[in-house]
């Protein structure tokens, strides 16, 4: 083979700027974190990392639960780690769906085996506590499974009461907070919240592959009561329950792993461990008041960038997240090849949608590392350019100077 040829050189990605829902640019001090030298999992010095990492993330959280921890895989493998753990086979969970996100917890309660109970909003809209309890009161679920913040159509779910209104009624309460945790406001215990699962590749400013998941002590509970230990490494107890029918995603086996006994489960992934650790050391050097702040700000300025240019912004913007907005595209324009020519010409990326919004609106995020006045302004001004190519009736400068008002307001105020 030609030493040269593709498959044998060395990767260089291009340079871009990630604008879009996630995944974005992860922060260069994470990157210098996931460098570090590879150490065996039974370590002093990695066990001694993976309690760090519980201890970071409690803050992160904003939880003293003792189960917190990390699930090695993208975002979606904590949220089936959750489920399949949490949810026995004809256990009934009820599903409030406002967007794609909300799908994806109907898909996998499904697969395992769960009844699962669904109510919907339009795209766009959100759920009352009135409307949950209402639910629950119908359905009488064994667990709530409530999406935080939808990426699909920006919307942040209030989740304030809700925790109370379960725990009321006998219910589980796992949210799924992805795309929220980090840039929106999130309080574990005071809203009480047995479980709930995140992401790197969004606010918390990392790579996508690692998951961190918090259980509260009545979810662990829950979790244990069905614990089951592997063949060949028994500690001489007997299993109990109804198996969990995930050996990876087994959360009774990964508290054990994780816990004092490091009873072996997989083999730790230590690099996205280190990326994971720094990412939430980095938001606790911040404070996490100050980085939701930060993406409120740089989230109010691209929103008031995109009116500026005199686009309309889609759905309840009550309620969207700090951390992306849905641009509905204009009329006459394509949306995918102004999507490409933002990435071609300027190296930026934003995002499309999904389902009933695919091809009708853009998503644009300010997140993580790109939660900055540079990366917002250059944004507006890039999507100016391409809008005015393809021939739409913009406000010349709108976009950049609406932003840059409300960055003068801030320091000013």
């Amino acid at each position: 083979m030609n030493d040269s040829s593709p498959a044998t050189a060395q990767i260089n990605p291009p340079q871009r700027l990630l604008m879009g829902p996630g995944p974005v640019n992860a922060d260069p001090r994470v990157h210098r974190a996931m460098s570090a030298q590879l150490v065996g999992q039974y370590d002093p010095s990695m066990t001694g990392y993976m309690n760090e990492v519980m201890e970071l993330y409690r803050g992160v959280f904003k939880t003293q639960n003792e189960a917190t921890l990390l699930i090695d895989g993208t975002s979606r493998a904590g949220i089936e780690a959750a489920l399949v753990s949490l949810v026995e086979p004809g256990q009934k969970v009820l599903i409030p769906v406002f967007g794609r996100f909300g799908y994806l917890l109907k898909e996998i309660a499904v697969r395992v085996g769960a009844e699962v109970a669904v109510r919907e909003k339009d795209w766009g809209q959100v759920f009352t506590a009135e409307e949950i309890e209402q639910a629950i009161i119908e359905e009488k679920p064994t667990l709530l499974a409530l999406v935080q913040g939808d990426t699909s159509t920006t919307m942040n779910q209030p989740l304030e009461g809700i925790g109370e209104i379960c725990a009321k009624r006998g219910v589980l309460f796992y949210t799924d907070a992805t795309a929220s945790l980090g840039g929106n406001e999130f309080l574990a215990d005071e809203w009480g919240i047995d479980a709930a699962t995140a992401g790197l590749q969004k606010c918390l400013g990392g790579p996508s592959g690692s998951s961190p998941i918090t259980l509260s002590e009545k979810a662990v509970e829950t979790v244990r009561a069905r614990r089951h230990v592997e063949e060949g490494i028994s500690d001489g107890t007997a299993g109990q329950g109804t198996r969990i029918a995930s050996n990876y995603f087994d959360l009774a086996m990964i508290l054990d792993y994780w816990g004092p006994q490091r009873l072996n489960h997989h083999t730790e992934a230590t690099t996205m461990l280190y990326g994971a650790r720094e990412c939430a050391r980095l938001l606790l050097q911040e404070g996490m008041d100050t980085a939701i702040e930060r993406h409120s700000l740089h989230g109010e300025a691209m929103l008031a960038g995109v009116q500026g240019l005199g686009l309309k912004v889609f759905g309840d913007v009550a309620h969207k997240m700090n951390n992306v907005v849905a641009v509905e595209i204009p009329a006459g324009v394509d949306g995918d090849a102004a999507r490409n020519a933002m990435l071609t010409d300027y190296g930026i990326e934003i995002g499309t949608s999904f389902g009933p919004l695919h091809g009708k609106v853009w998503r644009i995020g300010t997140m993580g590392y790109n939660a900055r006045k540079d990366a917002v302004l250059l944004t507006l001004a890039a999507l100016e350019q391409v809008l005015r190519s393809a021939g739409a009736q913009i406000t010349a400068g709108g976009g950049v100077g609406a932003a840059q008002e409300i960055y003068q307001n801030e320091v000013t105020a």
